[in-house]
């Protein structure tokens, strides 16, 4: 997680504090993890997770930096953590899905997505963020630029490279299912 600078506040104010933080940014971390992870379950464990360990820190972020910025790297950071954990631990109650042939769209659709998830996993925390602000939350990449105190054109670049390195990445499990 990124910088968490702790405030002067007494323990009868951090409840309140901590509440109010909770209220303004629990859109925005819940919405970012549910299209990183692709589940409703993974996005509360990763809004709990981030929770957690402030709480746990007696900290908040600090109010004049950018808190909407924090969770929200936050999000995805905590997200992507949880997708590569979830690719190095093969989940024993999921045998009958591995021995039964995927011969339904749906399932196929299933796994496009997983995979699709999976590579978002492989790529630098920057580019992931990058993606996720432009197609999860519709900005456009003057707005993304601004948020990163970059350039437009640096912004178009990397989501150019990013697109390519996901479709390499795609069209290579297309091939495996061929």
């Amino acid at each position: 997680m990124s910088s968490v600078v702790k405030s002067p506040v007494t323990n009868e104010q951090l409840p309140q504090q901590f509440e109010q933080i909770f209220r303004e940014n629990y859109q925005l971390i819940y919405r970012t993890a549910h299209h990183l992870t692709g589940n409703a379950e993974d996005a509360e464990d990763v809004l709990q997770s981030i929770f957690l360990r402030l709480l746990r820190n007696d900290s908040i972020p600090d109010a004049q930096r950018n808190p909407k910025g924090y969770f929200y790297r936050a999000a995805v950071n905590v997200s992507l953590d949880m997708i590569r954990a979830r690719q190095r631990h093969v989940p024993i109650g999921d045998v009958e899905r591995l021995v039964a042939p995927a011969a339904e769209a749906d399932s196929f659709d299933d796994e496009v997505h997983k995979r699709l998830i999976e590579a978002l996993a492989e790529l630098r925390p920057r580019a992931a963020h990058i993606l996720v602000m432009h197609y999860v939350h519709g900005h456009s990449d003057a707005e993304i630029a601004k948020l990163l105190g970059t350039t437009r054109g640096t912004i178009a670049v990397n989501l150019f490279r990013t697109r390519m390195r996901l479709k390499k990445m795609i069209r290579a499990f297309l091939g495996e299912q061929s």
